[in-house]
């Protein structure tokens, strides 16, 4: 229970005051829903919702402060996507598949090397934590429509991007 409890903490102290409020209330309920939305390069976030803006802490580096890394040419181009599942016991499970790129945590805040990194993980638009690897349990999400979206990042944090673009990945799960 200490362990979950300072999960959760983790998870409140990065969202939203209004998302902190419903996170501390929140149950999962019964049959959620999950929308996936793989965004291989292609548009962000921000251009999926057509407002335009970035997230708070967008998976592109502006609000988090670390910039973006172009893949060079004649590289092979990194993609995501993000499966979404109810756990069995509580919470939610997060797959991230990936192609062409590596999770090496041992590596993190050390010179970047192709196809290697880790994630970011966004939670309505505002930054969790740093992902390490494949899979990931959230312990709880708020009622109503949740945003989760990974952006696959460089050693030094910097967001990897093709053709402007970050390579990220959101799901939608929708809960009662």
């Amino acid at each position: 229970m200490k362990h979950e409890n300072r999960i959760m903490k983790k998870l409140v102290l990065s969202a939203s005051l209004v998302t902190l409020a419903i996170i501390l209330g929140a149950g999962l309920g019964t049959g959620p829903s999950v929308l996936a939305d793989a965004n291989h390069g292609g548009h962000s976030p921000a251009d999926v919702h057509g407002d335009g803006g970035q997230p708070a802490h967008g998976p592109h580096g502006n609000g988090h402060g670390h910039g973006t890394l172009e893949i060079p040419s004649g590289q092979p181009v990194p993609t995501i996507n993000l499966v979404a599942s109810p756990d069995p016991m509580r919470g939610w499970n997060l797959e991230i598949q990936t192609t062409h790129f590596r999770f090496a945590p041992e590596h993190v805040n050390q010179a970047n090397r192709p196809g290697e990194g880790h994630g970011h993980l966004y939670l309505n638009r505002e930054y969790v934590s740093r992902v390490y690897g494949n899979w990931l349990h959230l312990p709880s999400l708020p009622t109503g429509r949740n945003e989760i979206t990974v952006s696959l990042n460089a050693n030094g944090h910097e967001a990897l991007t093709h053709n402007g673009q970050a390579i990220s990945a959101s799901v939608v799960v929708d809960v009662p």
